[in-house]
């Protein structure tokens, strides 16, 4: 089993050392986002959130002035928007705490 896991890792390893890595360095793999940048892909997911919030504010409203009877759907609309903050503060929960680390480093 030893020698499995060796094939298996001796052809990725690169060297290391004055211009082993070329241009490569400090470059993150392009993927699923099309060279978006973290600003970039944040402000979208922060639009995409805000889009939920107020289709659940519509959904309500409509509920509310009956103009719809379908409380599942506006159910729906409110659980969704609760899972999408929640997961958004959780992201701006976790910038903050590394921002405060950052802080806290002694150069």
């Amino acid at each position: 089993m030893v020698e499995h896991i060796g094939m298996n890792f001796s052809g990725g390893i690169k060297p290391t050392g004055p211009g082993a890595g070329g241009a490569d360095i400090g470059k993150l793999p392009q993927t699923g986002s099309a060279g978006k940048s973290f600003k970039d892909v944040l402000m979208e997911k922060i639009g995409e959130v805000n889009d939920l919030i107020l289709d659940k504010d519509n959904a309500v409203e409509a509920l509310a002035t009956g103009k719809t009877e379908n409380v599942a759907e506006v159910l729906v609309a409110v659980e969704k928007a609760d899972q999408a903050f929640k997961a958004l503060m959780q992201i701006r929960n976790k910038l903050v705490e590394a921002w405060q680390e950052i802080e806290r480093m002694q150069i």
